[in-house]
């Protein structure tokens, strides 16, 4: 995220600063996406070919028909190696409590899209996917939202994304031989580019060029499934961050627009992570990457730590994730934060749960952009540097962010929520400005089918020590936006 905030931010601050007036930009490291089968009905026929028949448009249209009409058959019943998910999915975006840098071991891949179901391909272990993503938003901000992200430009509507992955995932329930699988992002376009960036990653349109829309080949990896204790998932190549509850997929979230929590911290890594699920509910993870939103091959790489530890109480009812992420020598470069991040998951009842994020991060020797000292050390490009004291050419740039989001589900098909949120950027280093900053959102989520998706958000945003918004020119902001998320 930190690419995308760091750049985001940096180039947010800095771009968005100097005439941004579009909007830039976990969690989820996974693909937490809602699955698409109707639920198990006696009218229902008994497979897809009874409902989608015809040609390649024919069946397609008739997919989204029988989705929306509720018409879709229930697949065949499956065997999980898992608890029993403790929410539903949809209207969520997963149903388990789930964790980066791996598939979710024992659970099976049930998931139909409409486009493999088209080309008469639907029972392939290899599928093709994707969404395009649209907002609107109105904001008493009349420069940019920043920031807020994924929404940052007001009064306007934004194209945010067109995605198309090809993925093939390991067979994780089994535990008897090995297994693989593979994730490419044949398609990440439009402004949220902006936000997922990484350095070496075709990072000049937004670093050189500073483009408004661009591709971004967000997740490229492989996935080496190893029968291991109850499961052990190797992971090799370009992933999202492994904790976090917000992630830059659009249908994969609570809400339309990200939180602050989300809006400092990095976005991918690059390398690899092994994950080894010990038993229902403990989980281990150690890994090694080139640090946050760069390529092992740019010359701010360095050899970074990941350290992460997962548990499900016996009732699945609680679900704690915690990890130390990115950690190296914490010296300045290319978003080189140290990250300490911890969520936790609570489930009430069948109807209400909670989940939360805290993390705290920091970066060493940062260069004083304060004005107050002579002879000021130039920051790299597309990130900012920090507000140090009189005379320090470089500092210690410390952060740290809370989020909570309380869910409410209403039907099959209608979420409501809350959000509230906290960051203290001491130093500015993550936003361009030394500030607390606080947000809380009314959110609701409507799904027509499993298809389409229609994300509303009601926010307020307030800077306590400096005027954070709109350029540094509002202590407040009040935004209301919307978006649709069309899936194929």
């Amino acid at each position: 995220m930190k690419s995308r905030r760091l750049r985001t931010r940096r180039v947010r601050a800095v771009l968005l600063a100097s005439g941004l007036a579009f909007g830039l930009r976990p969690a989820y490291a996974q693909q937490p996406i809602p699955q698409l089968q109707a639920p198990p009905s006696p009218n229902n026929p008994s497979s897809v070919q009874d409902v989608i028949r015809g040609n390649f448009v024919q069946r397609l249209a008739r997919f989204y028909v029988a989705d929306w009409r509720g018409k879709l058959p229930a697949g065949p019943a499956t065997v999980r190696r898992a608890f029993d998910s403790p929410i539903d999915s949809p209207p969520y975006p997963a149903g388990d409590w789930l964790y980066g840098g791996s598939p979710t071991i024992g659970v099976p891949d049930t998931t139909v899209y409409p486009l493999m179901t088209a080309l008469k391909l639907q029972n392939s272990r290899t599928k093709v996917y994707g969404w395009a993503k649209g907002t609107y938003n109105q904001s008493t901000s009349h420069d940019n939202n920043y920031p807020l992200v994924f929404a940052s430009a007001p009064n306007t509507a934004r194209l945010h994304q067109v995605v198309t992955f090809i993925e093939r995932l390991p067979d994780t329930v089994q535990n008897k031989h090995f297994d693989w699988g593979y994730h490419v992002t044949a398609l990440y376009y439009g402004i949220d580019y902006r936000f997922t960036t990484t350095k070496g990653f075709l990072s000049g349109q937004l670093l050189v060029s500073n483009r408004t829309y661009g591709y971004d080949p967000l997740t490229e990896y492989v996935d080496l499934y190893f029968p291991v204790k109850d499961g052990l998932n190797i992971r090799v190549g370009r992933f999202l961050e492994l904790p976090g509850l917000d992630t830059p997929l659009a249908p994969a979230n609570y809400t339309m627009t990200r939180s602050l929590v989300y809006a400092a911290e990095p976005v991918t890594q690059t390398g690899v992570v092994a994950t080894l699920k010990l038993n229902k509910q403990w989980i281990v993870q150690l890994g090694l990457t080139a640090g946050h939103d760069v390529a092992p091959w740019s010359s701010d790489h360095k050899p970074s730590l990941i350290a992460c530890l997962n548990y499900s109480s016996a009732t699945n009812h609680d679900n704690i994730y915690a990890c130390a992420n990115g950690i190296n020598d914490g010296k300045y470069a290319y978003d080189n934060v140290q990250q300490y991040d911890v969520v936790w998951s609570h489930r009430f009842n069948a109807k209400w749960h909670i989940a939360s994020e805290g993390w705290v991060m920091y970066q060493r020797d940062v260069p004083n952009v304060s004005q107050n000292v002579e002879n000021p050390v130039p920051t790299e490009s597309g990130t900012l540097g920090a507000m140090c004291a009189p005379g320090q050419l470089r500092c210690f740039a410390p952060e740290y962010a809370l989020v909570s989001y309380l869910n409410r589900e209403i039907s099959p098909s209608l979420t409501v929520g809350f959000r509230a949120d906290l960051l203290n950027d001491k130093k500015g280093q993550r936003t361009g400005t030394a500030t607390k900053y606080t947000e809380t959102t009314l959110y609701m989520n409507r799904y027509f089918g499993s298809t389409f998706l229609v994300q509303t958000d009601l926010r307020f945003d307030h800077s306590w020590d400096k005027l954070g918004y709109n350029n540094g020119k509002a202590r407040n902001q009040l935004v209301g936006g919307i978006s649709l998320v069309y899936r194929y």
